[in-house]
């Protein structure tokens, strides 16, 4: 018998390592119509704000070599539009639903934790802490040790929910961010988010994004990603979620095997809708073809 189940935190339990990832997938109403999200370990669900958001100026996406910028902005609905329209049908589905929390201020943060709490079809929080931070010159609270710890702090005393924390690569030291947290009280990691990229028309001499900078995604990134998900692995003791430029099994299975308990499929789905699904398949049958039997099998297989 192949056994895919992962106990990801206590009370969070996926039928299979493979989750849907913030911003590549709206609020699940979208890929719905593609394919059946039960088919997933988990989702989350598009990045929401305390408040309304409508985003950077256009343009906002544009593909490079093997990759993707984009400055959405954070476009949003906000956080109460989500809980009353989107939770409810979420507490129908069998697949667990991540609701992933952006904040200008440590405070959005813990109201975002606290409004969400024991909302029926809310799993679990992903706080994004590469956002700016707008009470410190607009840095990232995930920038510095110190701002990632205190985020954390204030969304696990905020809520009973457990608490993932998505780590920014656009830090000097991925080890110390992923301590910190883990040290303030997070139940898990996930990284990497996107790492900042610009592109420039060189005939109309400006950045071709509205924002200048943009969030650079998809396989460019992977091997970056897959170095950090190792460090990070080595250095906590709670469960890494792995991302960045996955787009088929194979590299799905690297970070599992580099330590993460679970992935992250985000850019890989916009190309191909069925990505995700295709990757579950694909681990399937890599486990069937080395004749393992559990996903322990194949968690942390290069570290040891």
């Amino acid at each position: 018998m192949l056994d895919l189940t992962i106990q990801l935190l206590p009370g969070l339990k996926l039928k299979n390592p493979v989750i849907a990832a913030s911003g590549t997938a709206g609020y699940g109403d979208e890929p719905s119509r593609l394919y059946d999200i039960a088919d997933l370990g988990a989702f989350v669900c598009k990045g929401t704000t305390l408040k309304p958001r409508t985003g950077n100026p256009q343009p906002r996406i544009m593909e490079t070599d093997n990759g993707l910028l984009n400055a959405i902005g954070l476009q949003n609905p906000g956080v109460e539009y989500v809980i009353e329209h989107y939770a409810p049908i979420w507490a129908k589905w069998r697949t667990p639903v991540l609701v992933n929390i952006a904040g200008e201020s440590i405070e959005d943060y813990a109201e975002m934790a606290n409004r969400l709490d024991k909302v029926p079809g809310v799993a679990a929080l992903e706080v994004n802490i590469s956002c700016p931070n707008v009470a410190a010159g607009c840095l990232e609270f995930g920038a510095t040790a110190e701002g990632a710890a205190a985020v954390t702090q204030a969304v696990k005393s905020a809520t009973s929910l457990p608490v993932i924390v998505k780590l920014t690569p656009n830090t000097s030291d991925i080890v110390a961010l992923a301590q910190a947290v883990e040290n303030a009280g997070a139940d898990a990691i996930s990284l990497i988010n996107t790492l900042r990229g610009m592109a420039i028309d060189i005939k109309k001499r400006k950045p071709i994004l509205g924002n200048i900078t943009g969030g650079l995604s998809g396989p460019a990134i992977k091997p970056i990603a897959l170095a950090m998900v190792w460090r990070a692995a080595g250095a906590v003791k709670i469960p890494v979620i792995g991302g960045g430029g996955i787009s088929t099994a194979a590299d799905a299975i690297e970070f599992l095997m580099a330590g993460a308990s679970a992935i992250e499929v985000g850019t890989a789905a916009l190309v191909n809708p069925q990505a995700p699904q295709e990757i579950v398949k694909g681990i399937e049958n890599y486990m069937l073809q080395w004749k393992m039997t559990e996903l322990s099998q194949l968690i942390g297989a290069a570290r040891r």
